[in-house]
């Protein structure tokens, strides 16, 4: 590329850049010149093909076959032992690790040794993408290995890997501070790649559930993301504004009403897997950013759904790891159903020995100061419910779960309970301890549903900044009828921590939202 700007110097031509560099990295900048000087271009642009791969390689090899005997594989140079004419190299692929065998004189046959020379043994480093031609064969201590016939440099790489470290005969990689794993996944990805494990996990999981309600005739839809009015979640949206149209809009914080709409025009089943937003806070469980799949269908109930919930789960379960039962933590978890199912005021009675069937919102504050809970005005009689069963019942719910019949005033998009008044015909599966999924007997009762929207405003007006927002146009649809319909939420971010057995929900997203690096010297001065 050429500087055409006057007075704007290239990153590598500013100095104060360049002084911030490392040792390692200067001299890794100068044996890129050196390969440049040799005629080796270390970016080429022409298209390396492989034919193979390193796991493949591993398991199906036969010596007495002489099989493998013409293979290209390309991946990072990882380690070398250079051995004089002969060398021993590992090269990692996308599947994972295999020895080379580098041979001078066969490597280089004619005169020139100068692949073998120098830019083997003397200007490759750690972390550079190399391609190799050559066959395999089983050394004297029986590993499987490439002799390398033929290699090309692909990509330079001018910035050490961390090193690996060795404490008490252990080796450990210095690479493991969370919060650089998650601003760095690509690097996480390099030196931890059971890292990447996780995320093939997350992907089939996400395949599993696609196929599983494909196979049942449901359409998979696509709904706004940027939405005039934030609805079908307590939460607080992201908000934003739009040029053109002169309006403010919202990232949306759930999918459900535009999916009500489709059921409302005539679809009996769809589905949506779908990236959400939610301007709160952050921990181990919740990003703002999320994956969530949200489910319904017309003409069922949310027993039916428990029922679908329960074997969808189960055959993901099966799917991932072959069984039913899942190691998380200390923990063993079985999915195979049927799964145990409480009502939300037997699981307070439950765990707490309190009956707050006939509390009003009085007494559920004074019982929540009772058992030292948090409470403030803004807080209704479902926001109190949902405090007790929070903060004392969710965390002793290891083995998935249901949970139903919850207070009216915690659910405004729900149908009221057939039998039971004051509840509605709602659930969630909770698993370790956190929710996984919400579902409901879809309320359709136009009436009833703007009654419960304009409770949500007085909350708001007491200053719940999470209290829904009336939304008229999905009024409107619902006014020229909607099925009876069961509709469902799966988290796809806390599924995939336990199916990966993760820590954290920062583990299985690629890229986690993150506080703004601290300004490091060399950023400073490069500025």
């Amino acid at each position: 590329m050429n500087n055409e700007c006057q007075g704007v110097s290239l990153p590598h031509e500013n100095p104060h850049y360049m002084a911030a560099l490392s040792e390692q990295e200067l001299i890794r900048r100068q044996a890129l010149q050196q390969i440049r000087e040799l005629g080796i271009n270390p970016y080429p642009a022409a298209r390396f093909e492989i034919n193979t791969s390193s796991v493949e390689i591993k398991n199906n090899f036969k010596a007495g076959e002489k099989n493998f005997q013409d293979v290209c594989i390309a991946g990072r140079l990882m380690s070398r032992r250079i051995m004089g004419k002969a060398s021993f190299a590992e090269l990692q692929d996308s599947a994972g690790r295999i020895q080379l065998y580098l041979n001078r004189d066969e490597l280089c046959p004619g005169e020139d040794k100068t692949v073998y020379n120098t830019l083997f043994k003397k200007l490759l480093d750690i972390g550079d993408i190399i391609g190799v031609r050559g066959f395999v064969f089983i050394t004297r201590v029986g590993e499987i290995s490439v002799q390398v016939k033929e290699l090309s440099l692909l990509s330079k790489s001018i910035k050490p890997l961390p090193v690996v470290k060795e404490k008490e005969g252990v080796q450990y990689d210095a690479f493991h501070d969370p919060d650089q794993r998650y601003r760095q996944r690509y690097l996480d990805l390099i030196v931890n790649p059971q890292v990447k494990e996780t995320f093939v996990k997350r992907s089939k999981l996400v395949s599993s559930m696609r196929h599983f309600l494909e196979k049942r005739g449901y359409l998979e839809v696509e709904t706004p993301v940027l939405q005039p009015i934030h609805g079908g979640a307590a939460a607080k949206p992201f908000k934003t504004y739009h040029n053109s149209l002169d309006i403010p809009l919202f990232l949306r914080i759930a999918d459900e009403l535009y999916l009500k709409r489709l059921i409302v025009g005539g679809f009996d089943g769809v589905f949506e897997f779908a990236k959400d937003f939610r301007n709160e806070g952050m921990d181990r469980f919740h990003n703002p950013e999320f994956t969530q799949m949200e489910l319904y269908v017309a003409y069922k109930d949310y027993f039916w759904m428990m029922e679908t919930v329960e074997e969808m789960i189960e055959q993901i379960a099966l799917d991932l790891h072959g069984s039913t039962k899942i190691k998380v933590g200390d923990q063993t978890i079985d999915f195979k159903r049927p799964w145990k199912r409480f009502s939300m005021f037997e699981a307070i009675r439950h765990f707490t020995g309190i009956d707050i069937s006939g509390m009003d919102e009085t007494q559920l504050r004074e019982t929540c100061t009772k058992l030292n809970l948090e409470t403030d005005p803004s807080m209704g009689k479902g926001k109190l419910i949902d405090e007790l069963f929070g903060e004392l019942c969710e965390p002793n719910l290891i083995q998935p779960t249901f949970i139903t019949d919850y207070p009216v005033e915690m659910s405004p998009l729900a149908k009221k309970h057939r039998s039971q008044p004051g509840l509605v015909e709602r659930f969630e599966a909770i698993c370790n301890g956190k929710e996984i999924c919400n579902a409901y007997s879809e309320l359709n009762d136009p009436l009833d549903q703007r009654e419960r929207f304009e409770q949500q405003l007085l909350l708001a007006r007491r200053g719940d900044e999470e209290a829904m927002v009336l939304d008229e146009d999905f009024l409107r649809a619902m006014e020229y009828g909607m099925p009876p319909t069961s509709g469902l939420g799966i988290g796809i971010d806390r599924l995939t921590m336990i199916m990966t057995d993760a820590h954290s929900i920062q583990d299985v997203i690629f890229f986690p939202q993150m506080r703004p690096e601290k300004s490091t010297s060399k950023d400073a001065q490069s500025e």
